[in-house]
């Protein structure tokens, strides 16, 4: 099972979209644990992540959270993706990047 986490400012504007990955991921018949997180957590959740997704409202962390988390992808959420809510195009990029 893929571990997917999600990273902003609070861990709560990414709520929505963790729902729509998940119902795009069963679509899929991907298994996954999708949950997201504040960023000041990253240290701790990201050790066991596949892939880490930042939110794009903190990407300016995007260095941060690669340096304490060495080894993992980290990447930002697609801007367009993120506003539309489109988990299904985040989970094909999640896929893309870790099979």
């Amino acid at each position: 099972m893929k571990k997917i986490v999600l990273l902003c400012a609070a861990g709560m504007s990414t709520g929505m979209l963790v729902i729509k990955m998940r119902d795009a991921a069963k679509e899929m018949g991907y298994d996954c644990e999708i949950n997201a997180y504040a960023v000041a957590e990253a240290d701790e959740v990201g050790k066991d992540a596949d892939i880490i997704l930042l939110g794009p409202q903190i990407q300016f962390q995007l260095e941060r959270v690669k340096k304490i988390c060495p080894g993992k992808i980290v990447e930002l959420i697609n801007i367009q993706d993120y506003g539309m809510l489109n988990g299904k195009n985040v989970m094909k990029h999640v896929k893309e990047q870790i099979g």
